[in-house]
Formats: structure tokens, C-alpha cells, sequence
């Protein structure tokens, strides 16, 4: 037997159990198809994209998992300034743009999904950061550009983003192409065998189902 014995500490309130918190119930939430134009509704919060298909090689060990391929967040004030952003649809706003960059980058959108949680500010921040750092979502991680906005003659400057660069396509100029695209694939196959081989090590239970929600076109 053990001859000294300390009990464990649990903080429910600290910011790790409540990110861990978040994050499970957002992958408690249904997945949505992306097929159709997503009906707009309003708020702010959490969202994560999934790929749920079977013809993009690269992403085949990740279709029956619960690892996104990208994680965001849509919040309701501007982070920079406190104020209120205008927009009353953020969550779907960024939601419907992504969408669009799917399909001009050449991937099906029948195969792709979404979850989302509407949430205040500070813990769609939390929410955000458990999913980045405990997936490291291939989007936000070795095939970064995807979530960028064209703002203007600066960012059409910038050199073609890692992300378009493999899925080639979205209506948006740039300064030129600097990386090498079957390099890109390698990297971000061998990142996609490193997640998939640390999937059970995560704070928070999988879900052992899934629901899925496959919006009406009407």
C-alpha cells in the first residue's frame, strides 16, 4: 500500500475544465450538411467543418472521426475594440463564406458537414482554443489560408496561401505561388496520421454517434 496519498484537485471553473467542458458538449451538437445553402439564423459562437466523404484521399483517415478539418469562431464584438460587430448573422455569415471557399477550391460539398454552438464571446474564445490545440485541425495547422478574407490591394499581395495552393480554385488574386505543392501533401498527410494515432488522448470523451441534419433546399 501506498505510505503517503494527497487527494486530486478538480477546479470546475478553471479555464482548462471549462474549455474541456465546451468542448464536449459542442461535439454533443448534430452534424450538418453542407450540400445546401444553410438557413440563416442569427448569433454568434463555435464552429468546427468535418469531412464526411470518400474521395479525397488526404482526408479518407479523418471521414469517421471527430476531428475537424477546421475550427472557428464568429463572436459578436470586434476583439480588437470591445464595440459590437454590425452584423447580426456572424455565425452564419462565416459559415455561408466557407461553404463558397469549399466548392471554388474543387472539393464536393456533399461531403463535407458542419457543427456549431452559439455561445458569448469569451467562451466561443475557450471553445475555439480546446478544438485548435487538442485536434490541430488541418486547415488551421499545415494547410493555413482557408478562413482569410481578401481585404484590399495588401492582401492581394500576399503570396498564394498554403490551402490554396492544394485545393486551387477561389476567386481571389494574389502575389505569386511559393510553395511546393506535393511538399504540402506530404506534411499534411503525415499530420493527419499524427492526429488520427493521438485521437483517444483528449480530455474529453467522443461521442459514440453522431446525428446528422441534412438541410432541405427549399
Amino acid at each position: 500500500m501506498p505510505s503517503e496519498y494527497t487527494p486530486a484537485s478538480f477546479d470546475p471553473l478553471s479555464t482548462d475544465q471549462i474549455a474541456i467542458t465546451i468542448c464536449e458538449n459542442f461535439e454533443r451538437q448534430p452534424l450538418v450538411s453542407m450540400t445546401h445553402e444553410i438557413p440563416r439564423f442569427e448569433g454568434s459562437g463555435l464552429y468546427a467543418l468535418y469531412y464526411r466523404g470518400t474521395s479525397e484521399e488526404l482526408y479518407l483517415p479523418l471521414a469517421d472521426l471527430q476531428i475537424p478539418v477546421y475550427a472557428g469562431q464568429a463572436l459578436s464584438s470586434n476583439s480588437a475594440t470591445g464595440e459590437k460587430v454590425r452584423e447580426r448573422f456572424p455565425l452564419h455569415g462565416r459559415l455561408k463564406q466557407h461553404r463558397t471557399s469549399i466548392m471554388e477550391g474543387g472539393l464536393r460539398i456533399t461531403e463535407f458537414r458542419f457543427r456549431a454552438l452559439l455561445l458569448p464571446d469569451v467562451h466561443a474564445d475557450l471553445g475555439e482554443n480546446g478544438l485548435r490545440v487538442g485536434y490541430q485541425p488541418i486547415w488551421n495547422s499545415k494547410l493555413k489560408g482557408f478562413g482569410s478574407k481578401e481585404q484590399g490591394a495588401t492582401t492581394r499581395r500576399s503570396k498564394k496561401s498554403k490551402w490554396d495552393t492544394v485545393h486551387d480554385g477561389r476567386k481571389r488574386t494574389h502575389g505569386g505561388v511559393v510553395h511546393d505543392i506535393e511538399a504540402l501533401i506530404m506534411e499534411a498527410k503525415a499530420h493527419i496520421d499524427w492526429q488520427v494515432a493521438g485521437y483517444h488522448s483528449l480530455p474529453w470523451p467522443h461521442p459514440t454517434s453522431e446525428t446528422l441534419l441534412d438541410l432541405d433546399a427549399s
